[in-house]
């Protein structure tokens, strides 16, 4: 028995975000054009906006400042160590900023597991929604992202994390 995946392209101002969702409505990937280890749509899956008309209600109301909190059904499978990751990222504020080492203290993880870390939020597929984006290196500065670092910056300055320049 094969499961249907669904799939959809978002316009927003990061560009075309593909969006895919499990049979049962639930959000499992957003990515970005050119993303690092993005989400590549297979051909038994079925291109259909329908299931996504929340998220892109919610994306819209975000972009434009009026969503702070992304409250959709997902499902991101992972090991259980990076499930806990990113279950640590979806509790980092809109318009804060944490560091690899405290998400790391946060899961009771020790202080060298900030590799593995980092790692986890590299693979986190629900860019946006995920805020994978707030993670900054120890001493501020604006280490990787899987969608680039000026989608990194621009999300940022977005929520009032950076200065507008």
């Amino acid at each position: 028995m094969t499961t249907t995946m669904y799939w959809t392209h978002v316009d927003g101002p990061l560009g075309p975000l593909l969006l895919t969702a499990a049979p049962t409505g639930e959000l499992t990937s957003l990515t970005v054009p050119g993303q690092k280890k993005a989400t590549v749509v297979r051909d038994d899956w079925t291109r259909d906006p329908g299931p996504f008309r929340e998220a892109e209600r919610q994306l819209a109301a975000y972009f434009a400042g009026d969503l702070k909190e992304f409250r959709l059904p997902t499902r991101a499978v992972g090991t259980p160590f990076r499930e806990k990751v990113w279950a640590a990222l979806d509790e980092v504020p809109y318009g804060g900023t944490v560091t690899y080492g405290e998400i790391a203290a946060r899961i009771g993880a020790p202080r060298a597991a900030v590799r593995a870390v980092g790692g986890a939020i590299g693979a986190n597929p629900l860019l946006i929604v995920r805020p994978c984006h707030r993670v900054i290196g120890a001493d501020g500065s604006l280490t990787g992202y899987a969608g680039g670092l000026e989608r990194k910056v621009r999300l940022l300055t977005h929520e009032g994390a950076l200065p507008r320049p």
